[in-house]
């Protein structure tokens, strides 16, 4: 019962947290100033860099089995899903107003930012669908049998999220200088993460996971990277 009520409020706090994290981006960094508060930059940074962060410590394979002798195996992805819930949580709310109109289109430059941004949310919904959302939540456990996703968006590009997300935050038609900042600094954590995603599927899946590879040549952004 106690396992069960962890891993759901997890599951709610991750919810709340990509929630409070869009209304941050769409309503609260919608608000620009005239002049770029450059200090605001270095503190923003730092607060990502510090949610950033424990992707890469809790990623580590002897902080996994440390955290395998507290937890039960169950717990492990539901303690993950805690932890940056939290974090993206204080980013947010800690952020700093950097200032900065740099520029804001209408008519069908709207419409077409507009688009790029829907085009980008349905990239990471059908993502998301062909993984499990309840896994990605930490609410349901992934079997240890589950199968390398290659369909669907996964054809496009081997990390159809992170294209989704860099085309829903850059195409912005009205772009602060906070939302490109959040844009900058998540995109670049993004691609930062890549590598250690795609060593930690290789040990995963060694022989499928070569082979997507090969047919699956951009891993974001197609013909490019």
């Amino acid at each position: 019962m106690i396992e069960r009520g962890f891993v759901w409020i997890g599951g709610a706090l991750f919810a709340a947290a990509l929630a409070f994290c869009a209304y941050s981006f769409l309503v609260t960094w919608s608000r620009s100033a005239p002049a770029v508060d450059f200090a605001a930059v270095a503190t923003d940074l730092l607060l990502f860099t510090i949610f950033a962060a424990h992707h890469s410590v809790l990623a580590r394979e002897r902080v996994k089995r440390r955290l395998a002798a507290l937890v039960s195996d169950r717990l492990i992805r539901s303690t993950y899903v805690w932890t940056a819930s939290l974090l993206l949580i204080a980013v947010c709310a800690m952020w700093r107003p950097i200032g900065g109109d740099l520029f804001a289109v209408d008519g069908w430059r709207a419409i077409a930012a507009a688009s790029v941004q829907l085009i980008g949310i349905g990239l990471i919904a059908g993502a998301v669908a062909r993984i499990d959302p309840l896994e990605l939540a930490g609410i349901r456990a992934a079997p240890r049998t589950e199968p390398l996703e290659t369909g669907g968006p996964y054809r496009l590009v081997r990390h159809p999220v992170y294209l989704g997300w860099m085309l829903a935050a850059f195409g912005a038609g009205h772009m602060t200088g906070d939302r490109l900042a959040f844009a900058a600094v998540s995109s670049l954590y993004l691609l930062v993460a890549i590598p250690w995603e795609e060593r930690s599927l290789m040990r995963a899946f060694p022989d499928e996971y070569e082979a997507y590879k090969a047919r699956v040549r951009w891993r974001v952004v197609p013909f490019v990277f």
